[in-house]
């Protein structure tokens, strides 16, 4: 049953349905893919100004240099952006510290056509880039924390602002570690799942690359003195591909490669990069094991270097989390709202955020479908329900 500050809660909350489409429709309009760095300034800037209306004083960390052999597409050679760290002064007794993660950027195009925040007509979903992941979320999480201080209720809570989740959180890790350290409950707000779920589970994630280096040679004039570095790294890639164990929670996958730069020349340069995922610390070992021995051992290829990242720990159930999500449960219900619970092989700040300790819940985002497509939606009716689950949430974490 809501406690009569909850019912304020969730009444002021249903009474910003137009101005939570609203504000959606404004974030949806700054293309903050592609490493867009005016679009993510701007949107930083906004919402680390609503925040600090209500008292919170913001630090802008800098970013830290990704290794440079991950593949991007296109090249790469953006900025590293920096992570807004939005923290509400201690209020009156000490209250448990919440920390909500989460990131502007999007996968899409900021030069596309997919652009713009669409209602259907019958009002009930819209699509728009970014409008689940996660700016639907980012929406929210204002709205939530201003709900909540309108409502007199008093919390301690640090808002993160990353701009790089969807390309891995390289330049935003130290910060979002660093946070989770210091504080007793994280939330972040990815997409909820189809069914309106918790993610209380997650596998993690590593990126590699193998690269090969043999003797360049005319096909034609010198063939037998050339080393061909991509028949080299082919004959590694076979071995690696058998690393993949699916039954075991072992994935492999191998892509993009590169290698050669003429038909008639022998290659002595050849590369392929790969993610893998795993379920626990045990088999990321594993992989990371099976994959560094592909240096050694294999064909005439003078030179073989293996280059690995596994940034992304498991996120396995912990107790600490398990009964985090029941208490989102419990005021889900409350609420009139159904929250099942799943896990997924997709990976988010939440499993770094765990990984420093923290009992943490990172699916507590608008409902929809579509994710990194240019049909993404939003259920618009979530955008109200949601906000109302995260705004009692934390009422009822900020009185434990």
């Amino acid at each position: 049953m809501l406690s009569p500050g909850e019912e304020k809660l969730r009444t002021g909350i249903a009474g910003r349905r137009v101005s939570l489409l609203e504000d959606l429709r404004l974030h949806v309009g700054l293309p903050t893919g592609g490493g867009n760095t005016a679009a993510l300034d701007e949107t930083r800037g906004l919402l680390t100004r609503r925040l600090e209306v209500l008292g919170a004083r913001t630090e802008i960390v800098p970013g830290d240099a990704k290794p440079e052999w991950l593949f991007e597409p296109g090249g790469g050679g953006g900025q590293v952006p920096p992570t807004a760290v939005c923290r509400m002064p201690p209020q009156g007794d000490v209250l448990p510290r919440i920390l909500i993660c989460g990131h502007l950027d999007t996968v899409h195009d900021p030069k596309g056509s997919f652009r713009a925040l669409c209602v259907a007509p019958d009002g009930r979903t819209a699509a728009g880039p970014g409008c689940v992941d996660m700016k639907g979320g980012l929406v929210i999480t204002i709205a939530a924390l201003e709900a909540l201080a309108e409502a007199g209720i008093p919390a301690s809570w640090t808002v993160l602002l990353n701009s790089d989740e969807e390309t891995g959180s390289y330049h935003s890790e130290r910060a979002i570690r660093a946070e989770a350290r210091r504080h007793d409950f994280g939330l972040a707000v990815e997409p909820a799942m189809a069914d309106g779920g918790l993610v209380v589970e997650r596998m993690g994630s590593g990126q590699f690359m193998v690269e090969c280096r043999g003797r360049a040679a005319h096909v034609g004039r010198d063939f037998e003195n050339g080393v061909s570095a991509v028949t080299a790294l082919a004959e590694r890639l076979v071995r690696v591909a058998a690393l993949a164990d699916p039954v075991r929670g072992r994935i492999v996958n191998v892509g993009p490669l590169s290698g050669g730069v003429a038909a008639n020349v022998v290659p002595d340069l050849a590369r392929a990069w790969g993610n893998v995922r795993f379920p626990t610390k045990a088999v990321a070992d594993e992989l990371r094991a099976g994959l560094e021995s592909m240096a050694t051992g294999l064909g005439a290829c003078p030179a073989t270097d293996v280059r690995t990242s596994f940034q992304r720990p498991a996120k396995p159930l912990t107790p600490e989390t398990g009964a985090l999500a029941e208490r989102a449960r419990g005021a889900a219900e409350d609420l009139g709202q159904r929250l099942p619970f799943g896990k997924t092989g997709g990976v988010c700040d939440g499993n770094t955020m765990q990984d420093e300790g923290l009992p943490t819940i990172d699916t507590l985002g608008v409902r929809g479908g579509g994710l990194h497509t240019p049909l993404e939606w939003i259920e618009v009716g979530s955008l109200v329900e949601r906000c109302q689950l995260m705004a009692v949430l934390i009422s009822r974490l900020s009185r434990e």
